[in-house]
């Protein structure tokens, strides 16, 4: 579906229900160099579970119009700026990766449009590596490769797709290899570039992390620091699972989301 802001096109998931404005609004933003439909697993369950779901592609992400964000700071104004134009704030929150760091900013210095904040996948900072980085700026296929395999956990890597006779880590590379030219490279230049700060004692909304133990992009012990600094957060840990834990473990996210968001 489609909603304008700033006067582009914002193209967006329900999970398949009609938006009811009675409801209370979710908002799910998805990581760097992909789009909502990372969140398949979770919008339409989350639709029949009581919520509005709007699974956002981000400007030049997906099917969505618009130039690309080149900061956290930015993509975190445009977010604000949608949830004000939706005109169902404040929103429940669900940032992953790139995402996360975008709800931490909008909490931070938009609070008026947050309600609860939800962060997977999460860090204070997300340095990138140079070989990734360097692919990405040649939009080689190499980068799609290196964030599939170091994104996924060790079973993902086998087999367990909630979809059978699907493989798990050749979808997220389908995904990412569909970006348009650029889009990599420039979410993985602001996540590098992107430093915390002291932007978790300026969240005063309740906040729900969850963390992969076989995380490599966003590992627990950096996912502490974040965590130590948030006055009212509730810690999930997922054993034996990676970056993309929504992918990874739908159910489990699900459950998860469900009772951070109620």
């Amino acid at each position: 579906m489609n909603f304008e802001c700033r006067g582009e096109v914002v193209n967006y998931a329900t999970g398949g229900v009609a938006i009811d404005r009675e409801l209370p609004l979710v908002v799910l933003l998805h990581g760097a160099g992909m789009d909502r439909t990372v969140w398949s697993q979770q919008t339409r369950y989350l639709a029949h579970h009581g919520f509005a779901v709007m699974a956002v592609d981000f400007p030049g992400h997906g099917n969505s119009d618009g130039m690309l964000l080149s900061s956290v700071k930015e993509m975190a104004d445009w977010v604000s700026e949608f949830i004000a134009e939706v005109g169902m704030g404040p929103a429940r929150l669900i940032g992953h990766s790139m995402g996360s760091l975008v709800s931490l900013e909008v909490a931070a210095h938009h609070p008026e449009s947050v309600e609860r904040l939800v962060l997977l996948g999460t860090a204070p900072a997300m340095p990138v590596h140079p070989d990734l980085l360097g692919a990405a700026e040649r939009n080689e296929i190499l980068a799609p490769q290196l964030m599939t395999s170091w994104a996924h956990g060790a079973r993902a890597h086998i087999a367990g797709n909630p979809t059978p006779g699907l493989w798990m880590r050749s979808g997220c590379q389908a995904l990412l290899e569909r970006a348009k030219d650029n889009v990599i490279f420039n979410d993985l230049t602001a996540c590098n570039a992107y430093e915390a700060g002291d932007v978790a004692a300026m969240i005063t909304c309740t906040t729900t992390v969850v963390v992969g133990s076989e995380d490599k992009m966003t590992p627990p012990r950096a996912t502490a620091h974040l965590v130590a600094g948030l006055s009212d957060v509730d810690l999930k840990h997922l054993d034996g699972v990676g970056h993309m834990m929504m992918i990874e473990v739908p159910d489990r996210i699900r459950e998860i989301l469900l009772s951070a968001l109620r």
